[in-house]
């Protein structure tokens, strides 16, 4: 595709339920800074502790998981070729927030399981996007 040629519908399918998604684990991760007790009221009292006391770097990698995928879905609505390193970025920081709750024996594996899906679908797609000229 040449940068005059428009992105194909699912294109922007994919980009905008790539926002939504990214949006929820922004406003997920924000609520769980903020108000911890309230946001992780139900969670089992491991989990809760772990949260308060998480290590700088699980919480730096974290951080990027969630931000790095979230700028990775405004990058493919702004059609920017720096889309997958954005979400290349996202599921490095996942893996070590990951690794930090497995270390802690409070990891699940539903969870991880998702959300790492989830990236790496988007991570091929926006490589599949930046190869096809789509991406500028």
């Amino acid at each position: 595709m040449t940068n005059g040629t428009k992105a194909p519908t699912i294109y922007w399918v994919v980009a905008i339920l790539g926002l939504l998604w990214n949006c929820i684990g922004a406003y997920l991760y924000i609520q769980t800074r903020l108000n911890p007790d309230v946001m992780l009221v139900n969670a089992p009292q491991e989990i809760r502790d772990y949260v308060a006391s998480m290590p700088l770097w699980a919480n730096i990698g974290y951080g990027l998981g969630v931000w790095g995928s979230l700028a990775g879905s405004v990058l493919m609505l702004l059609r920017s070729r720096h889309a997958p390193t954005a979400f290349l970025v996202s599921l490095v920081g996942a893996l070590v927030s990951y690794l930090g709750q497995f270390l802690a024996g409070v990891l699940g594996p539903a969870e991880p399981a998702m959300i790492l899906a989830g990236i790496l679908l988007l991570w091929w797609y926006s490589r599949r996007a930046a190869a096809q000229g789509i991406l500028k």
